[in-house]
């Protein structure tokens, strides 16, 4: 099965030798809007199926609740006051940190807000923030915001870096070479592992040995990376990495989010005086029922915590990590990247000129995701899918993105993608 062949007998040759292939049976995957069985899911990147095991997970806690109510924090087969630190060490492993530097609290956006307090502390001389034109807005709103709150102009102070004229997406040498001619006023770079829009995955290493050397904080919106592609957080040594838990950790809409802060701030006497913002679950657990005055933040990830954790939203976290430890992520990765490849050669062999991919094709530089375009048809051309059963995302202007995710998609899926598509465009001709 080392060569890929362009057809629906290699693809289900590849499904049957597929050593994952079980863990699709572990996940619900939403009904065709064909009626002709289940869909060609291919939005992961956007929100993940739900694990089968999660019902009744749920339905444990529902019942704690109901039967122990508030001794339910400290009795049961799962008490609450220690819950989230159940979720410490597969977490940790998710992201390549120490299990002290991994937190699930919150959403995104408000761990990028609280991070951005302890790591953003811009002065006259060093006071921007460097994202990508092609950021996710939450992100771009987020720092505007901080800037405008420390009282600079995201006119001056927010830069956007945009890639080499006529291409879609950035070189990693191009951001370095940045990093190394600006450092002097940088005071914060915070890019995606991967980018939403195209699938583009950054060289994380690289950028942020660059960002240190040129004494800028570094932050990380993993949301497209956790669960896609293998990181290193503890290694690669960023000030702070932040994730949603709704894409590819499969953990449901809205679902709480993870956040990394590198131990070289936890450590304890370290960061007693660091700024931050404050809640009573981030107290040393040691004296936090004690109700004093002073907060004596836990020397780890902990510390920033503001309220206790929200069971019912670390739930189906708990259970999807689970899977994730089963298959590991290495193993992921390995399908991830043979899915995508296939996914490639179809499109190539099939379509040729007709569509562009925009995802970069190094290996190396994409996760699960390969983003297309269809000039002039992509918004028509999604709608069409979709009224298939198979199920894409569209982002304006002109991009549809794909996601074969290891977990759950197959070959032939992606099999039944390319044909649709090739359906679809015969369609419009």
């Amino acid at each position: 099965m080392s060569m890929l062949e362009p057809s629906l007998g290699w693809a289900q040759a590849a499904d049957d030798s597929d050593p994952l292939k079980d863990l699709r049976e572990r996940f619900h995957i939403p009904p065709s809007a064909a009626g002709d069985g289940p869909s060609i899911y291919l939005v992961g990147n956007s929100l993940g199926c739900m694990p089968k095991g999660v019902e009744a997970e749920m339905a444990r806690e529902f019942d704690n609740w109901k039967t122990l109510g508030v001794e339910a924090h400290l009795q049961g087969d799962s008490p609450w006051y220690p819950y989230h630190e159940s979720l410490r060490e597969p977490g940790a492993r998710l992201v390549g940190a120490l299990p002290h530097e991994v937190v699930f609290m919150n959403s995104l956006t408000v761990n990028l807000h609280l991070m951005m307090v302890s790591f953003y502390r811009p002065t006259a001389e060093r006071h921007k923030i460097v994202i990508e034109e092609s950021a996710f807005p939450s992100d771009r709103y987020a720092v505007a915001s901080q800037i405008e709150f420390h009282g600079f102009d995201p006119k001056t102070s927010l830069v956007q870096l945009k890639p080499r004229e006529g291409e879609r997406v950035l070189h990693d040498e191009d951001i370095i070479e940045f990093l190394k001619a600006n450092a002097s006023d940088v005071a914060l770079v915070m890019l995606p592992g991967v980018n939403y829009l195209s699938g583009q995955v950054f060289d994380m290493q690289a950028i942020t040995a660059a960002a240190r050397q040129a004494g800028c904080a570094v932050g990380w919106d993993l949301a497209h990376a956790a669960g896609n592609i293998p990181l290193k957080l503890h290694e690669w040594g960023p000030d702070f990495a932040c994730w949603c838990s709704y894409k590819y950790l499969n953990s449901g809409p809205g679902a709480i989010a993870g956040c990394f802060v590198h131990e070289r701030h936890t450590r304890e006497g370290s960061g007693s005086n660091f700024p931050r913002f404050a809640g009573w679950w981030g107290n040393d657990p040691n004296t936090r029922f004690e109700m004093g005055e002073q907060f004596v933040p836990v020397a780890s990830a902990d510390a920033w915590q503001l309220s206790n954790p929200p069971i019912f939203s670390m739930t189906p976290l708990r259970v999807s990590l689970e899977l994730f430890d089963r298959a590991t992520m290495d193993a992921l990765r390995a399908k991830a990247l043979r899915l995508s490849e296939y996914t490639q050669v179809l499109l190539e062999a099939r379509l040729g000129d007709r569509i562009q991919i925009i995802t970069p094709s190094e290996p190396e530089r994409r996760g699960c995701q390969l983003s297309i375009l269809v000039p002039g048809q992509s918004r028509p051309i999604h709608d069409a899918l979709g009224k298939m059963g198979i199920v894409t995302d569209f982002r304006a202007p002109d991009v549809i993105r794909t996601a074969p995710v290891p977990l759950y998609n197959t070959f032939a899926d992606v099999y039944g993608f390319v044909e649709g598509l090739e359906r679809a465009l015969s369609a419009g001709d």
